[in-house]
């Protein structure tokens, strides 16, 4: 895919990032994590983030990597975008990226980097040697060490073409108002805090109107009535669904840190989409909170 047509394809629409299946010994299972894909497909959303940050990027080997991208793009070609996630150091990022754009995906998600914190010149100089390993479509995930400025980001967006989005994960809204006015259409925009849906609205007032929904792992028909409400301003639909469901599922993710990608992973057990466990150091929901989780879905009724 070509990068602005990337680009017109994330700038409207709900995105989402499915979980990576894992068999019950920790291995990669293609055929679950193909039928998770098949399943999500019809709800709607715009693209997809294989191994992403709720696809447990982390934890994958890269052999795993090309894996999960693979059957991703297969899946779904034709129907809707692969955007692949990266990260790392620079030179392992490069080959995430060259392997992801081998493999077929219609773009990246440039994730925060590893461990070590680095100022704007050393984190631009990383973002754009991966921009200009491929040909396709790239965002950026500023989340954790990884926080540009308006300034970083317009000298990017004019030294990498493919540059063509901004995924904010730190929620500092004077710097995102700061960065939506410098640089106005040249990117797309998304929310991508964790339980976006929590700042849907204060983030479309901005002119991001785009997010990821982790939630529609397993509840999409949920995810979309509330991504709806938000862009038609049903004000009291959207209030019914933070009140019914995303206020008391906060407090069961808040349990645990790490609990934003294992709370995903219990919600497809109990819809009964099994992704099988979490990899460590990440830790699976306990029984009792995967009750509290069921009553929260058996309110949201059939998906």
């Amino acid at each position: 895919m070509e990068p602005n047509a990337l680009k017109a394809a994330i700038s409207a629409g709900l995105l989402s990032f499915p979980v990576t299946d894992f068999d019950a010994g920790g291995a990669f299972e293609p055929n679950g994590y193909r039928c998770r894909l098949e399943w999500l497909m019809p709800y709607g959303a715009s693209a997809l983030f294989a191994a992403g940050g709720t696809g447990e990027f982390f934890s994958l080997a890269a052999d795993e990597y090309a894996a999960v991208i693979r059957t991703a793009v297969e899946t779904c070609r034709g129907r809707v975008p692969i955007i692949a996630g990266t990260g790392y150091g620079t030179r392992q990022a490069i080959a995430y990226a060259r392997e992801a754009e081998r493999l077929g995906a219609a773009g990246l998600l440039i994730m925060p980097h590893y461990l070590v914190e680095a100022d704007a010149e050393g984190i631009s100089r990383h973002i754009a040697a991966i921009c200009k390993s491929v040909k396709i479509g790239a965002i950026v995930y500023n989340r954790g060490v990884c926080r540009l400025g308006p300034d970083a980001l317009e000298e990017l967006a004019a030294e990498c073409p493919n540059l063509i989005g901004f995924k904010d994960g730190i929620g500092d809204l004077e710097l995102m108002v700061a960065i939506r006015r410098r640089m106005g259409d040249r990117f797309a925009y998304l929310g991508g805090l964790p339980t976006a849906e929590f700042f849907a609205a204060p983030y479309r007032a901005m002119g991001v109107p785009v997010y990821s929904s982790a939630v529609f792992n397993f509840i999409p028909k949920t995810a979309m009535d509330f991504y709806r409400a938000i862009a038609a301003n049903d004000e009291a639909t959207a209030t019914r669904i933070l009140d019914d469901f995303f206020m008391p599922y906060s407090k069961i993710r808040n349990r645990r840190p790490g609990y934003a990608v294992s709370i995903i992973k219990a919600g497809t057990r109990l819809v009964g989409q099994d992704a099988g466990p979490v990899r460590t150091p990440l830790m699976d929901c306990s029984d009792e909170e995967h009750r509290m989780l069921k009553a929260l879905i058996d309110r949201m009724g059939p998906q």
